[in-house]
C-alpha cells in the first residue's frame, strides 16, 4: 500500500462525519425512547458470533451475506452479525426463555453485510428494531407496524407509508386450493415478485396471474384480494383469514400512514412468515424498515416460537437530517477567562458551549454562533 491509499476505506464503508454522526446520535435516541415507552426492554448482543448459532436460529438466514472467520481461540467459525433480529431470537429462546411472554425486545447497533443490496452499495448499516416474542396474532402485528410508524415519525420522517405482503401465501395456495408441485413454486414466486404474467406462465402458474392485479392502495388491492377468494371457494380457507387480519391492522393504523398492499411480495423476506410489511418515507431513496411474523427454533427437537417484529434502516434519514440540519444550531463560545458557573448554569439551560483554548481561537470559524459576555450570551 502506497501513501495514495493508505487511507482508503473498502467499498460500502464510510466515516460518519460530526453532523451525520450527530444525526444517527439523535435518531436512535429517538426510535429507542419511542419503544421504551411502549415497554420495549432494550438489548445489546455482541457484534460478532459463532456462525452457528446466527445461521440456524431462523429459517432462510444466509450464512453467505456474512463476514466469516476462525476464531483462534475455539478454532471454531465465527461471524460478524448481518442481522440483529436472529440474535435476538437466540437470546429469547435461551437467556429468556423463562421471561414472562409475550416478550417485548429492542435493539440498536451496527450490521455489515459481504455485499450491498440491490443499487444499496453500502455494507455497513444501522438497524434499530423489536420484536415481540410469543406471540404472531394479528393484535401483534398491528402493534408492530404502529410502532415502526411512530418511531420513524419521532425520528423526523414524513409521510410515511406501508407495503404489506403475505409472504407464506404462495406456500399455502399451493398446497391446496391452487396446487403446484414443489419443483414449481420457486420459479412461481420469482415470476410474482418480478411481475412478469408471461414468465409466471411459462412456469405453470396461471391459476396466480389474479395475484398480479391485487396490488396498489389498500383498500382496492384488499378488495381484489377479496374478489379472488370468491372467485376461488377453495382459496377461501387461505385467503380469508389473511384478508380479515390486514383489514384489522389496517384499521389499527388509521390514517397514521399510507397503505399499499403486495400480497405476493417475497424479496427480503427471507424467513417472515404470514405477514409482512415494508416502511418508506417521502423524500428519502429505498426502504427504510422491513418486518413481519417469523419462528424462532427453540432448543428442543421440533420447538418453535411465533414472534413479530420490524428492523429500521434509518441512514437514508440520517443523511437528509445531517444535509438539512441547521448548521447554525446555537453554540455559545467561552472565552479564555470565562465564569465558569455561568457556563455551567447555561448548559444546563440546554445550551452547547465551546470553551477557547488559546486567545487565537475565533469562534465564527468553530461554528460558534453566541459569546458568553459575564453571565449571559450575545449573539456574534
Amino acid at each position: 500500500m502506497n501513501h495514495t491509499d493508505r487511507d482508503l476505506l473498502p467499498e460500502g464503508l464510510e466515516d460518519r462525519l460530526p453532523a451525520a454522526a450527530a444525526a444517527a446520535a439523535r435518531v436512535t435516541a429517538a426510535m429507542t425512547a419511542v419503544m421504551a415507552s411502549h415497554g420495549y426492554a432494550p438489548l445489546q448482543p455482541p457484534a460478532i458470533e459463532f456462525e452457528r448459532s446466527l445461521a440456524s436460529r431462523m429459517a432462510g438466514i444466509e450464512p453467505r451475506r456474512m463476514f466469516r472467520f476462525v476464531d483462534p481461540s475455539s478454532l471454531r467459525t465465527l461471524a460478524l452479525r448481518s442481522d440483529i433480529t436472529p440474535q435476538v431470537g437466540r437470546i429469547a429462546a435461551t437467556r429468556l426463555a423463562g421471561a414472562a411472554r409475550p416478550l417485548r425486545l429492542s435493539y440498536a447497533g451496527q450490521v455489515v453485510t459481504i455485499t450491498g443490496a440491490g443499487l444499496e452499495p453500502a455494507r455497513e448499516r444501522l438497524q434499530i428494531g423489536a420484536e415481540i416474542i410469543g406471540s404472531d396474532s394479528v393484535a401483534a402485528a398491528g402493534e408492530a407496524v404502529a410502532l415502526a410508524i411512530e418511531a420513524l415519525g419521532a425520528a423526523g420522517a414524513r409521510a410515511i407509508s406501508v407495503d404489506f405482503t403475505l409472504p407464506d401465501l404462495v406456500d399455502a395456495l399451493a398446497d391446496g386450493a391452487l396446487p403446484l408441485p414443489a419443483s414449481a413454486r420457486e420459479a412461481v414466486r420469482r415470476e410474482l415478485d418480478a411481475k412478469d404474467a408471461g414468465a409466471l406462465v411459462a412456469a405453470g402458474g396461471r391459476a396466480y396471474l389474479p395475484l398480479l392485479h391485487a396490488t396498489g392502495p389498500f383498500e382496492a388491492a384488499i378488495a381484489r384480494l377479496d374478489g379472488i377468494a370468491s372467485a376461488h371457494p377453495a382459496a377461501g380457507p387461505v385467503l380469508g383469514p389473511r384478508i380479515a387480519a390486514l383489514r384489522a391492522i389496517a384499521a389499527r393504523l388509521g390514517q397514521s400512514a399510507r397503505l399499499t398492499l403486495d400480497p405476493s411480495e417475497r424479496h427480503g423476506f427471507e424467513y417472515q412468515s404470514w405477514f409482512g410489511f415494508v416502511i418508506y418515507a417521502q423524500g428519502l431513496r429505498g426502504a427504510l424498515g422491513r418486518g413481519g411474523s417469523y419462528t424462532i427454533l427453540g432448543e428442543g427437537q421440533g420447538a418453535r416460537e411465533p414472534a413479530v417484529g420490524f428492523s429500521l434502516y434509518p441512514d437514508p434519514l440520517i443523511e437528509h437530517l445531517a444535509v438539512a440540519g441547521d448548521a447554525a444550531e446555537p453554540m455559545l463560545f467561552l472565552p479564555l477567562d470565562h465564569d465558569f458557573s455561568a457556563a455551567a448554569r447555561l448548559r444546563g439551560a440546554g445550551w452547547r458551549t465551546l470553551a477557547a483554548l488559546s486567545p487565537g481561537d475565533d469562534p465564527r470559524a468553530l461554528g460558534c454562533t453566541h459569546r458568553l459576555a459575564g453571565d449571559a450570551a450575545v449573539a456574534l
